[in-house]
């Protein structure tokens, strides 16, 4: 089992930055054997794949719309997986879900374990 809780969320201008973190607690299974993803919902919008991290996190893999301007990484020490988004635009307004999964996958069947989601609103 794996609880995880997505913090950093906000109301920020066009070209700002935001980080947002995603602590997880797990039992069983420890946090680094995992691969982390974050996806994100905008409204009226379909589930959207955003970001991947190997268990390792010497692997990652993002969405065209994001790359270049999205970086995930984690801190296996800390529990912790972080999406670093610069120059944000009005389209990457959403509610933004890390899960934890064993696939290293795009789809959100490859992932067992899912945050309540923090919220991200760009103005433009």
């Amino acid at each position: 089992q794996v609880q995880l809780v997505e913090s950093g969320g906000g109301l920020v201008q066009a070209g700002s930055s935001l980080r947002l973190s995603c602590a997880a607690s797990a039992s069983g299974r420890t946090f680094s054997g995992y691969d982390m993803g974050w996806f994100r919902q905008a409204p009226g919008k379909d589930l959207e794949f955003i970001a991947v991290i190997s268990s390792s996190g010497r692997s990652t893999h993002y969405a065209d719309s994001v790359k270049g301007r999205f970086t995930i990484s984690r801190d296996n020490a800390k529990n912790t997986v972080y999406l670093q988004m610069n120059s944000l635009n009005p389209e990457d307004t959403a509610a933004y879900y890390c899960a934890a999964g064993w696939e290293y996958g795009t789809d959100r069947h490859d992932y067992d374990y899912w945050g309540q989601g923090t919220q991200v609103t760009v103005s433009s």
